[in-house]
């Protein structure tokens, strides 16, 4: 990358506008609609009753009744986000309605017709993914700015805890984003002191991420996570329930596999990761690249202008400033606990939840959790988005470690 001769010609490296990147909100989308365009009222109208309409097994039939619509009266890319946002939530909720035992083989063509086009037009997979379960999905309950979700699942209070809290670990990365920004424009112009600022701003903000995942245990039931919510964010590839994947009725013949939602689908720490040269293992950067897929393409875009731009690191080694070194260290640091933190927040919300699950169906007349049925199986040892959960985040944590200058 060349740095920006101050003409209107050159693009400013890492302009956060050709990203749609938000100085206020990041990768969060600002301000997303709440309402479709009138003819899109029959989506609308399912999207808003989804938890009881999954309760009671009637989404099913009420989605064969939905008429088929075109999606040409969408405009704009937030009209677009939000449709996007109602589908993939209708379809998650459509194929986990009966649990794992009693998913489907085919998505009807009036729900997997627009869902694709929609897709298509984002450049986003049709399925739930991270940019729609938490990027789009917030509103303004009130003037005073408490956030409530716009769409919903089963799960109650602890679902809309889940969204929201992972919402605010994304917003407390907004200065890290910014600080990226500052960094790669600081290497550009041999700019130390801006640099070493720079580098502080972001281990600051990798802190207030690790701080702001800490009130899941506030919000979160660990008994409704694993039991009610952790389904409805499952995929349709490397999952023993649907292994065959999913057709898409009206769009192809052949059934298509497509990875759940996952952390691993937030922009952020891709684009940590690549501006502080972090190296993870083969196996572990294979997963994470597919997961730049369900990312939308201008964030996407973002990660690979970092990943073009002059090597952090190896300015910082040949500048042997102790100070850079230092702050460079700190921001290395600050995301090797995060990622530890997180192992924490897994632990608690799937292992001990899994056994603690297993425990009460084994009781005599115990209940099997808060969902109707037994507690999901399939995914026990992996992630929503399909990756051995453990292992992955245990390799990419002791890899961030190794990213460290030695001093």
């Amino acid at each position: 990358m060349e740095a920006s001769d101050g003409t209107e010609e050159t693009p400013l490296p890492l302009a956060p506008t050709r990203f749609q990147l938000s100085e206020e909100y990041g990768f969060l989308l600002p301000d997303p609609l709440t309402e479709l365009p009138a003819p899109y009222g029959p989506w609308m109208e399912i999207a808003h009753d989804l938890p009881q309409l999954i309760a009671s097994r009637r989404l099913r039939s009420r989605v064969h009744q939905m008429p088929q619509l075109n999606i040409q009266h969408l405009q704009g890319h937030k009209e677009l986000h939000l449709a996007h946002l109602v589908l993939s939530f209708i379809t998650m909720g459509y194929v986990w309605q009966e649990g794992e035992e009693g998913t489907v083989k085919v998505l009807p063509q009036n729900l997997a017709v627009p869902f694709w086009e929609v897709s298509q037009a984002l450049g986003l997979p049709p399925i739930l993914s991270h940019a729609d379960f938490v990027l789009a999905n917030w509103r303004r309950k009130n003037p005073n700015g408490n956030l409530d979700t716009i769409i919903s699942l089963p799960g109650g209070e602890s679902l809309r805890g889940f969204i929201l809290v992972t919402l605010l670990v994304e917003k407390a990365a907004v200065p890290g984003i910014q600080a990226i920004v500052q960094a790669v424009r600081a290497v550009l112009q041999l700019d130390e002191e801006t640099l070493r600022k720079a580098l502080q701003e972001l281990a600051e903000a990798i802190g207030a991420m690790s701080k702001a995942l800490k009130r899941m245990h506030d919000y979160v039931d660990p008994a409704v996570f694993y039991a009610v919510i952790r389904i409805f964010l499952s995929g349709w590839k490397d999952n023993p329930a649907m292994a065959e994947g999913l057709i898409y009725e009206g769009v192809c013949d052949e059934p298509m596999a497509y990875s759940g939602g996952s952390a691993a689908q937030s922009t952020v720490l891709h684009a940590f990761d690549e501006l502080l040269g972090i190296r993870h293992s083969e196996e572990s950067t294979a997963f994470l690249h597919r997961m730049r897929d369900y990312m939308p393409p201008p964030h996407r875009a973002f990660v690979e202008e970092i990943h073009r731009a002059p090597s952090l690191k190896q300015h910082v080694l040949s500048s042997g400033d102790a100070r850079l070194c230092a702050a460079f260290n700190q921001c290395v640091a600050a995301l090797a606990d995060f990622r530890s933190y997180h192992i924490t927040v897994v632990t608690k919300y799937i292992t001990i939840a899994a056994a603690k699950a297993k425990a009460e169906q084994a009781e005599p007349g115990g209940r099997a959790g808060p969902s109707a049925g037994k507690p999901p199986s399939a995914l026990e040892a992996k992630g929503t988005g399909g990756s051995h959960i453990f292992s992955f985040l245990k390799s990419i944590r002791d890899t961030t470690r190794e990213g460290t200058i030695s001093t």
